[in-house]
């Protein structure tokens, strides 16, 4: 029984060491082997075997991350405090980099995001916040891939989802708006009055060139008039029709003779 027991022991303590040193990596993920603290290689996926106290590995997940961002308050250029908040989406391209270059690679990008989403946005007015959202997800995307590429991080893409005002700033836009489409209103019923005075001119030059086009516009005037519901049709005659019916002792001019 004592021999069995000698025996058994060895063999505890080997199956044990064994299961230590085994280590199974999945296909998203890289394990980053450091021999005496000191970095050896990136392994993975699949089974490695790691020396227990002498070998250490620290996983690294390679699939996309996506962050978010909290709400910031930032001042744009024009005076007006918003709150953004944003998303973003990285992933790990070197993992050695990940994790010898920065302590903590998603703590430290989810700082570097707030700070750069401050920055960039406190450049430019409310109106480009609002209108311009595409070009000012690219900036960002690309001060932050710029920034995280020594710790080797790929930044793939942000999206600014939400711009928050105040009550007050909403009710100022709402009338800026509407002063904004009056102004449009105005200047198209001008624009139309300008075009149709031209068109009128343009008339009057054909129709003073060719006197029966006036005739002919009067005749249909007079036919569209007849064919609407109206009893009354009113005839203009020309002032020098009622020379004739003048006194022959008065001139048409009215002076003495």
């Amino acid at each position: 029984m004592m021999i069995d027991v000698y025996w058994v022991i060895p063999l505890v303590i080997v199956l044990g060491l064994l299961f230590v040193s085994i280590k199974m990596i999945p296909e998203y993920e890289r394990g980053v082997v450091f021999f005496l603290g000191r970095y050896q290689a990136v392994k993975g996926p699949g089974l490695m075997i790691v020396v227990p106290f002498i070998q250490q590995v620290v996983k690294v997940d390679l699939r996309v991350i996506t962050m978010d961002v909290p709400s910031q308050d930032v001042i744009s250029r024009d005076n007006v405090t918003v709150r953004v908040n944003a998303i973003v989406f990285f992933r790990v391209v070197e993992p050695e980099r990940a994790i010898i270059q920065v302590e903590n690679y998603y703590m430290a990008t989810s700082q570097l995001a707030q700070t750069t989403l401050r920055s960039v946005l406190g450049r430019h007015e409310l109106d480009e916040m609002l209108a311009e959202r595409d070009k000012l997800n690219n900036d960002i995307q690309e001060i932050l891939d710029e920034q995280t590429g020594s710790w080797g991080i790929k930044v793939a893409n942000v999206e600014i989802k939400q711009v928050e005002l105040d009550e007050s700033m909403v009710r100022a836009i709402s009338r800026q708006a509407e002063a904004e489409r009056e102004r449009r209103a105005k200047v198209i019923n001008a624009e139309g009055e300008l075009q149709a005075s031209q068109t009128l001119l343009d008339a009057a030059k054909v129709m003073a060139q060719n006197p029966q086009a006036l005739q002919l516009r009067y005749l249909q005037t007079v036919r569209d008039m007849s064919s609407a519901n109206s009893s009354t049709i009113l005839f203009p005659l020309p002032i020098e029709l009622f020379k004739t019916f003048m006194k022959p002792d008065q001139p048409a001019d009215g002076k003495d003779a």
